[in-house]
């Protein structure tokens, strides 16, 4: 917003709080109304006016500059400043205009019999701020800061400033392995305001997400900034996300992998599923069941099962017995396996 609008918005009405509120009175009324009317919480069309209202108001008030800015140029718009200092003396007296705008409005000029200088404004009303504070430099619509000669070594009025874009913020959240799978909704605070959002499925450990408009707010009526998402993914005994797919070890017996077999299994939401092990597959062979694995886009990954056989921890003199004989009709297969190691 700029400056010369200021004379007709009282941000401490607009806040709730006094005129002589502390920082910390400020920003609590500022907070507790942000909760109230934030367009994530309150949807009507006259919350996201009143929002605007208090966003322009706390930008204003929460900065020492432009808070003392605001206060003299309302005191000015009131009739309640002067001048000090006669000839370029002793300074600007920010308490008081009134003695050298007095002739401008329609009042005297000051000294004795002083001609009247009148000041009108092409819509009427309150004159406006950069008009008057161009006279003062000699110039009728300067860009920048304009001097004041000799009327107490003052400045001038500046250009009012540009909107700036609020900084962004980061924020962390850890997420099960299943969520990241499924995508899930998460709560989050932001100013004492709560909101909700949702991480898409397939989210990867250590990646950001970008939630625009969710960082701090801007200055002189500035876009607000943004909020990333730092993710971090538990790891699971049992699951693991590799790109689009779900990996997971599939146990099977030394018969199951060498005759073939129909393997049941459950899947990440404990719902059964059958894998197809063909006959002669060894321990790290991956099956698959398609579509089952991570559902996000037009092409959905699938479950990878990976064939692990098992046999018993203690076997008895029966097994062993098998499993001699089962070398033995391999054929050759013990002696080239012997080989590669």
């Amino acid at each position: 917003m700029a400056e010369n609008e200021w004379l007709s918005k009282d941000f401490y009405k607009v806040l709730g709080v006094s005129k002589d509120a502390s920082d910390q009175e400020i920003t609590k009324a500022y907070r507790k109304l942000a909760r109230k009317y934030h367009p994530d919480l309150n949807k009507t069309k006259e919350a996201e006016e009143k929002f605007k209202d208090i966003s322009e108001a706390y930008d204003v008030l929460s900065n020492k500059d432009q808070r003392q800015k605001y206060d003299a140029i309302r005191q000015f718009g009131m009739g309640g400043a002067r001048f000090a200092g006669g000839s370029g003396q002793g300074g600007f007296d920010a308490s008081g205009f009134a003695d050298m705008f007095g002739g401008m409005f329609g009042g005297g000029a000051g000294g004795n019999g002083g001609s009247r200088i009148r000041f009108s404004t092409s819509g009427g009303g309150n004159p406006n701020l950069n008009d008057i504070f161009s006279m003062f430099g000699g110039a009728g619509a300067a860009s920048g800061p304009q001097s004041a000669g000799g009327y107490g070594g003052y400045q001038g009025y500046e250009e009012a400033p540009r909107p700036q874009r609020g900084e962004d913020r980061n924020s962390k959240i850890t997420l099960t392995l299943r969520q990241a799978i499924k995508g899930a909704t998460v709560s989050l605070s932001v100013d004492g305001s709560k909101f909700k959002t949702h991480v898409p499925a397939g989210v990867r450990d250590g990646q950001k997400i970008r939630l625009a408009g969710k960082g701090h707010a801007g200055l002189n009526g500035g876009a607000h900034g943004d909020l990333y998402l730092n993710v971090s993914v538990k790891s699971d005994p049992k699951f693991a996300m590799r790109g689009r797919d779900i990996v997971m070890d599939l146990p099977v017996t030394l018969a199951e992998a060498v005759g073939g077999a129909k393997v049941v299994a459950h899947d990440i939401d404990g719902n059964e599923v059958t894998f197809k092990v063909p006959a002669g597959s060894s321990s790290g062979t991956e099956v698959r069941i398609g579509g089952a694995g991570v559902q996000r886009g037009n092409t959905p990954g699938d479950l990878v099962g990976r064939v692990m056989i098992h046999v018993p921890a203690k076997p008895g003199l029966g097994v062993k017995h098998a499993a001699k004989e089962f070398d033995k009709a391999s054929g050759d297969f013990a002696g080239e396996l012997a080989s590669e190691r």
